[in-house]
């Protein structure tokens, strides 16, 4: 159904598609819901082993939230902060997710949608794409959390410049301030985010599983970093059949069958 999510299985690959190309794929509290629901399903599937999020169309990733529901949701700050509690719960189940994501953005990538890619891992876009963050433009204030992921990634000077001038950003220019992985052809895009995620699938779970959690934990501030799990994480690994099964595949000359146990 036009402007809600839709939840695909693809072998290894889980996708999670924007559908609702006619308002460039603008999130919705309904989508915001769902994010956490179908992330969830993805979680228990261990047929999945990473997960693509992508809008439909060839227009928009996300082009931001649905300005055109402020009116009925957004109206005031306690209302603001019930709607809030929605997009804070799914990008947590996102910065939380164990599993690989990845954001393919083709187009307009903007507000609500660039917090979304930047809860992701990987992001790989199209070099028609646009960035940025307007709220300095509609009055609206960026929580610490939102800022932190992106000055995390792009550091504090490029931070300030996305959300003093509120100005769209090129391909080019996200490639260079580190705000994206890859920049390519719109049709070069879907064929290599495919093949990259299959490539993803194949490789150990647990070693990524265990990647992936001392990256998240090494973010923190020292004070709240649990280096614990992430030692247990990593002894997972040794002590797994996978482990096995990589060497032999090595000394066999034929690629590992991994199965996450």
């Amino acid at each position: 159904m036009p402007g809600k999510m839709v939840a695909e299985k693809d072998g290894s690959i889980g996708w999670m598609v924007f559908d609702h190309p006619e308002r460039r794929n603008a999130v919705t509290q309904t989508k915001w819901l769902q994010i956490g629901e179908m992330l969830e399903d993805f979680a228990k599937d261990e047929a999945i082993r990473v997960v693509v999020l992508r809008g439909a169309g060839d227009k928009a990733f996300v082009s931001g939230a649905d300005i055109s529901q402020f009116g009925q949701q957004r109206r005031n700050a306690a209302e603001v902060e019930a709607s809030n509690r929605l997009t804070v719960a799914a990008r947590q189940a996102l910065a939380t997710f164990e599993k690989p994501t990845i954001a393919m953005i083709q187009g307009f990538c903007l507000g609500g949608g660039l917090a979304i890619a930047l809860m992701c891992d990987l992001r790989f876009a199209s070099e028609d794409s646009t960035f940025g963050i307007p709220a300095a433009r509609l009055g609206v204030g960026y929580g610490a959390q939102s800022v932190g992921s992106l000055q995390a990634l792009v550091g504090p000077a490029y931070t300030r410049e996305i959300l003093f001038t509120g100005r769209r950003f090129s391909g080019e220019e996200a490639l260079r301030m580190g705000l994206i992985n890859r920049l390519m052809t719109g049709n070069e895009l879907a064929s290599y985010v495919q093949d990259y995620a299959a490539m993803i699938g194949a490789n150990a779970p647990l070693t990524i599983r265990a990647a992936k959690l001392a990256s998240t934990e090494l973010l923190k501030a020292e004070a709240d970093r649990d280096l614990t799990v992430v030692q247990r994480a990593v002894e997972t690994c040794f002590n797994s059949a996978d482990y096995q099964e990589g060497r032999t595949a090595f000394m066999e000359k034929r690629p590992p069958r991994f199965t996450g146990r």
